[in-house]
């Protein structure tokens, strides 16, 4: 009997998750293994097409050095592939709809060019993932002919688009089926191995079966470990497929603020859910602009004008892998078009150095870290909350403490409770700051403090 005890306790040590669990034991759901490079990750996003006045690889990789100086990490890039000309929208069509899914569009250079661009990045310590569109295909893409039964069917038993959404330049896969499952696989495997990208952003990825991201995941970590975007906002995406989703309610949240269809107390909805019912290892892309919002919806500047720089430094400092669009750190004040050549008009402005100073500060602050390695974020109640949203996280000895003015009034505020309590340093001044009971900061309108200890 003692053997047999004795036995049952050094199994229980070895593996204390599994061994004689019960039923409703606690299963680790906190999410994919993240590649070690993204604990601290800045995401950059280029549109080739109007990131230079050339609109190539080439002349993109030229850009290269001065991505690294602000910080950027993660470089993702829009469509690589040639575009669909049957029911093109535009002159030169929309990156999205794809003849050919292990092809380059010649409109940005050659295979041999992009590759250049990859070791280049790979040279700056910098990683590359590129858009993948899995959910749909052009119209006159090779597979469209040589398997017809790979594709969705409409209620007359005709090709189409996704559903509801007016895109009329694509026609949907039916991924009911094995082969084509195989194909879109091998073909993303393709560009590990052969072009040594680090991962994919995935389009529209909750359209596209969970199942099929969980299998090509597994495949290509088998490669070297790689980094998934998912453009979704679904926390079942996290558990064995996506480093990161879309924050779409954190964006929405503050743009209402912004308009003064909300105040304050919108992040609080955001903010209860990401930490109450998303896996502890989720990153969620936070933003003010993407190639969508930038085209569709408006740039920074018109969809938060003086809320912009706040919307800036929470995605730095809160909880969120922050994501910054080609012409942002330019204060790019127009729409990008999105089917025409429409390239950006680079000027320095001090967005470049706020985001070089916020993606300095993100490293060396281990608090500002993405999940799971950053600090929980934790609200810190104050006497103005729906004026001023404040919060405290702590990784270590690493602290960062912000204050936010979501206002277009002055406000003094105190803090109700003590967590926050003790020594700083002041972002932007550089001066040292004492947090305490007796503690009042008056913040101008629209504006700030970010206190930290690194």
């Amino acid at each position: 009997m003692k053997r047999l005890f004795l036995a049952a306790a050094l199994a229980t040590a070895a593996f204390p998750s599994t061994a004689l669990a019960g039923p409703y034991a606690p299963r680790d759901m906190s999410g994919v293994k993240h590649p070690d490079w993204s604990k601290d990750a800045v995401i950059y996003q280029i549109n080739t097409r109007q990131f230079t006045p050339q609109g190539t690889f080439k002349a993109a990789e030229q850009q290269l050095p001065r991505l690294k100086a602000m910080g950027v990490d993660i470089l993702w890039i829009m469509p690589i592939h040639p575009i669909g000309e049957k029911n093109r929208k535009g002159t030169l069509g929309s990156p999205y709809s794809v003849r050919d899914y292990r092809a380059v569009n010649p409109e940005f250079g050659t295979l041999a060019d992009f590759k250049s661009f990859v070791r280049a990045a790979h040279g700056q310590g910098m990683k590359v993932i590129i858009d993948w569109v899995a959910n749909h295909s052009a119209w006159d893409n090779d597979l469209v002919t040589q398997h017809p039964d790979w594709y969705d069917r409409d209620w007359k038993g005709n090709f189409r688009p996704t559903p509801w959404w007016d895109w009329s330049d694509i026609i949907d896969f039916d991924f009911s089926k094995e082969p084509l499952r195989q194909y879109m696989a091998e073909s993303m495997l393709y560009w590990v191995r052969e072009a040594d990208i680090d991962g994919f952003r995935a389009d529209v990825a909750a359209y596209v079966p969970l199942d099929f991201w969980e299998k090509v995941r597994s495949e290509a970590d088998r490669i070297k470990p790689v980094f998934m975007l998912g453009e979704a906002q679904m926390r079942d995406l996290h558990y064995r497929a996506f480093d990161a989703t879309y924050g779409w309610g954190w964006y929405n949240a503050l743009a209402d603020i912004a308009k003064g269809k909300a105040d304050a107390t919108a992040l609080f909805g955001y903010f209860s859910e990401n930490e109450s019912a998303w896996p502890k290892g989720a990153m969620r892309m936070v933003y003010a602009e993407n190639h969508d919002q930038n085209a569709w919806h408006g740039t920074g500047t018109e969809t938060f004008g003086p809320a912009l720089r706040n919307v800036h430094v929470l995605a730095f400092a809160g909880e969120g892998i922050p994501l910054i669009y080609n012409g942002e750190e330019a204060g790019n004040p127009k729409r990008l078009e999105f089917f025409e050549k429409d390239p950006i008009a680079w000027r320095e402005h001090p967005n470049r150095a706020l985001f070089t100073r916020l993606a300095a500060l993100k490293t060396r602050n281990r608090a500002m870290w993405n999940a799971p390695w950053g600090g929980r974020m934790v609200g810190v109640v104050n006497d103005k909350p729906q004026k001023v949203f404040s919060f405290h996280r702590q990784a270590g000895r690493a602290r960062v403490f912000g204050i936010f003015n979501f206002s277009a009034e002055a406000q003094t505020v105190r803090f109700t409770e003590r967590l926050a309590d003790g020594s700083y340093r002041d972002f932007d001044s550089g001066q040292a700051v004492r947090v305490d009971a007796a503690t009042a900061m008056t913040l101008a309108p629209w504006s700030y403090r970010l206190l930290t200890v690194d």
